[in-house]
């Protein structure tokens, strides 16, 4: 199978998964196996539900439409054209992947097989219903890639490279236990945001967008804000309502309840409207329903202290402030080339 029948095979996942990138689900004409594959998907979502209540409805089809849109051939190649991929023995490659969002580690698992490995998958027990689904349909559009993908629960053996996602603690264990393979071990990361008090409602907005999708349980989810000295949040509290109905998910709500009491009891000064709390603190992981925010006075400063914390930070959020800011509004629709932590997964897997 050469590089060409593995771009196809995904491109053909990706027309499988667009099916399912909206509220109402749709069967699509002259999609191969379609017959075969799309009521069983259908089951593996209500599935993914019920065995994970952070996975509604609209996450999934959110996390679906994201892959759909890069899983396309023009996309692909876009993706892979400064690679060289003819000189690459095949390897087996095991990931370890997280379970806090749909299909977290659907870009590793692409990366392998794209760069021509072997997989070995282990997933979170928090999302183990679609990928393997997926798998399965990949493996019926190119019939080579049956002998390539593996998933265990058990432990790990007989590989030659290891990707491995956990926190901090669990990466101290993979560092440990995999010092002798080739690895990326990523840890916790959290995304901040930059405001000056210029931001327009929609740009405010768009945090929102960052803020709350996934419940605020991603790596690329906004948890900490810098705001100038005297910051006014009206607006900023204005922009969030649009998602106020999440305090309707008992799980959020719960969370919210919990953190709540526990800051009135600890006589923190915190601001709220009934569904998001602000809280001023210098770390950048914020629990559920917490947003954490600092002032700064010079924004040079503030570049300096984040480029000395970036190995904490996995996107910065701002507008015409740094060289590699995202938009606002844009950190859960990363492209196929924005890699985690900024390690290039593929160059990684063409050298082992």
């Amino acid at each position: 199978m050469n590089l060409k029948q593995r771009i196809k095979a995904f491109s053909k996942l990706g027309d499988f998964i667009s099916q399912f990138s909206d509220k109402n689900i749709q069967k699509k004409e002259n999609i191969p196996f379609n017959d075969l594959f799309f009521d069983g998907f259908k089951h593996q979502l209500k599935l993914a539900q019920e065995n994970n209540r952070w996975f509604n409805t609209d996450n999934l089809n959110f996390s679906l439409n994201g892959w759909a849109k890069s899983l396309t051939e023009n996309n692909i190649n876009t993706w892979l054209e400064k690679y060289n991929f003819n000189t690459v023995p095949p390897k087996k490659v095991a990931i370890i992947m997280a379970g806090n969002i749909p299909l977290v580690g659907f870009h590793d698992f692409i990366s392998v097989l794209i760069s021509g490995h072997d997989v070995v998958v282990k997933q979170s027990s928090n999302d183990k219903h679609l990928l393997p689904f997926l798998a399965k349909y990949l493996e019926h559009v190119e019939p080579e890639f049956k002998s390539k993908i593996t998933f265990i629960e058990g432990k790990l053996e007989n590989f030659d490279a290891v990707i491995a996602t956990g926190s901090d603690n669990t990466a101290r264990y993979f560092e440990y236990y995999f010092k002798d393979k080739p690895s990326i071990i990523r840890k916790n990361r959290n995304s901040v945001a930059i405001l000056t008090g210029n931001e327009n409602n929609e740009e405010l907005e768009g945090l929102a967008e960052d803020i709350f999708r996934y419940y605020g349980l991603g790596c690329r989810n906004v948890s900490k804000l810098y705001v100038p000295k005297d910051y006014d949040f009206q607006n900023f509290f204005q922009a969030m309502y649009k998602w106020k109905d999440v305090i309707n998910d008992h799980k959020y709500a719960n969370n919210y309840d919990y953190n709540k009491a526990v800051y009135l009891m600890s006589e923190f000064d915190i601001l709220e409207n009934g569904f998001l709390m602000i809280k001023e603190d210098s770390s950048f992981s914020s629990p559920i329903a917490t947003i954490f925010y600092e002032y700064y006075n010079d924004v040079i400063e503030l570049k300096k202290h984040l480029n000395s914390r970036k190995t904490d930070i996995q996107c910065i959020v701002s507008k015409n402030l740094i060289d590699y800011e995202i938009v606002f509004g844009n950190t859960q629709t990363p492209n196929l080339w924005d890699y985690a932590d900024n390690v290039d997964t593929v160059e990684f897997l063409l050298k082992i």
